[in-house]
């Protein structure tokens, strides 16, 4: 955009798609890795229950998962939703925000073991499907009407005197199924003999959002992630930024053309879809595209290099 130095553009970082994508990529198992990094409850098949359990994370992270240190977000604010204060975590809350202002949906792209996961799906050779915009537009406020359910539904149920649950984790979250119910049922028999058909579903829900994300790059993100819906309505507010430099753009529309969340990159603004993963940086031919803070109005901080 005007005023943007074009110098700070890429200076930083590798700017080869190849390279960038192995730094990316290496990036997310590393925090898949030590979100995740109680290797013996995998062998053992238990829950790790340490002390920082009860700090969240600030992406979706199963605490079931065997081998979780923190908790997720969106379990956590079911679970005080519909406890017994019928109050709301605002320390959550504050937390999610914290984030969400200061990266925006970086997270997402760097940091979210569900979004590495996707990523590595993206990479089975097999054609890509383009989703109608008809569809695509309307189909991604799903994900807004999942984070309404997640704050909401359990404090319904829990005011009406019913016992809430994590209903969004129980019906649906396949991430809380490949890292938390999978990983256990195949540790503990016991619990394989007591599943029954929320098992099925749960495993058909896993099921479809895998084939999804084979053939549409961030599937679930796109569509049904509510934590993603959350940081999207801070993204186009937050210190970290995506830019184009609309005076240097070309048009040829290879960031289009990359983008995993399929952003109008070329609209230069941002509708809060952008994972801020780099790849239309990466794949822009007159570096017009720098990602980075915001220092002041129409200038961006030299390009720190986590969309490498």
């Amino acid at each position: 955009m005007p005023g943007m130095h074009r110098d700070r553009v890429g200076r930083f970082g590798p700017r080869d798609p190849k390279k960038s994508g192995r730094v990316r990529l290496a990036l997310q198992a590393g925090f898949a890795a030590l979100l995740n990094g109680y290797a013996a409850g995998f062998a053992k098949g238990r829950i790790f229950t340490g002390a920082s359990k009860g700090v969240c994370v600030p992406v979706l992270n199963c605490y079931s998962c065997p081998g979780a240190l923190g908790a997720c977000p969106i379990g956590s604010l079911q679970a005080v939703a519909g406890g017994r204060s019928k109050s709301v975590s605002f320390y959550v809350l504050g937390f999610l925000m914290l984030f969400g202002l200061v990266f925006g949906r970086l997270l997402c792209g760097f940091v979210c073991p569900f979004g590495f996961v996707q990523d590595l799906l993206a990479k089975i050779p097999v054609k890509r499907r383009k989703v109608p915009e008809k569809i695509d537009r309307p189909a991604r406020f799903i994900k807004y009407a999942m984070l309404a359910g997640v704050l909401v539904l359990p404090a319904l149920v829990s005011a009406a005197g019913g016992a809430a649950s994590p209903y969004f984790c129980k019906f649906f979250c396949p991430a809380g199924t490949l890292e938390g119910g999978l990983p256990l049922l195949l540790a503990d028999g016991r619990l394989r003999s007591l599943a029954g058909a929320l098992l099925g579903w749960k495993a058909f829900v896993l099921l479809a959002v895998v084939l999804g994300s084979v053939f549409i790059p961030r599937f679930f993100c796109r569509y049904f992630c509510p934590l993603g819906a959350f940081y999207s309505l801070f993204s186009r507010f937050s210190l970290y930024q995506l830019k184009l430099n609309e005076s240097a753009c070309i048009g040829c529309g290879r960031c289009e053309a990359v983008c995993p969340m399929a952003v109008r990159v070329t609209a230069g603004k941002d509708d809060g879809e952008c994972i801020r993963c780099g790849k239309c940086r990466d794949a822009c031919p007159a570096g017009a595209i720098c990602l980075g803070f915001e220092r002041e109005s129409g200038d961006v901080s030299a390009d720190s290099g986590a969309g490498t």
